[in-house]
């Protein structure tokens, strides 16, 4: 599990969105930003996550935040992902998984019994000046907007 915490700085990344353009975290100065992290696109719990931020994002943009998506899928992944929902947002492909490492959110995980690495489902809340206001890691899928602008 992540040990980072609110009032840290959020560690600065840079990486490739679903279409091959380079985000990184410069590029929201000035802005908040809310940075989930899902374990894998496609899937029932990050589908319903990502959906959940999407139905809700004019409260996001009402309230002056901007969202990133970040799971180790590949660009064509993350791409069907986005197209399939019509997210409004960018999702990364942290193949390298350099943006999931250094929020600290890659981790031995269970599922089934079985324990595997894979990423923590996690949220960031980050201010204009680049510093963590939140870390939810207790993520409802279905409720996380109401968890985020609570």
């Amino acid at each position: 599990m992540t040990n980072l915490e609110p009032g840290d700085k959020a560690p600065d990344f840079t990486s490739k969105d679903q279409d091959g353009n380079t985000i990184s975290l410069a590029d929201y100065k000035g802005k908040k930003l809310v940075l989930f992290f899902y374990p894998k696109a496609s899937t029932p719990g990050c589908t319903a996550e990502a959906c959940n931020l999407s139905d809700n994002y004019s409260r996001f943009q009402k309230a002056g935040y901007d969202i990133l998506g970040v799971s180790a899928d590949s660009e064509k992944r993350q791409t069907n992902f986005r197209n399939k929902y019509k997210f409004p947002y960018p999702l990364l492909a942290d193949e390298d998984k350099s943006v999931i490492k250094a929020f600290g959110v890659w981790g031995p995980k269970k599922f089934m019994g079985r324990e595997y690495d894979g990423i923590h489902r996690t949220t960031f809340v980050i201010d204009e000046n680049g510093i963590i206001e939140d870390v939810i890691l207790k993520v409802k899928t279905k409720e996380h907007t109401n968890q985020i602008l609570k």
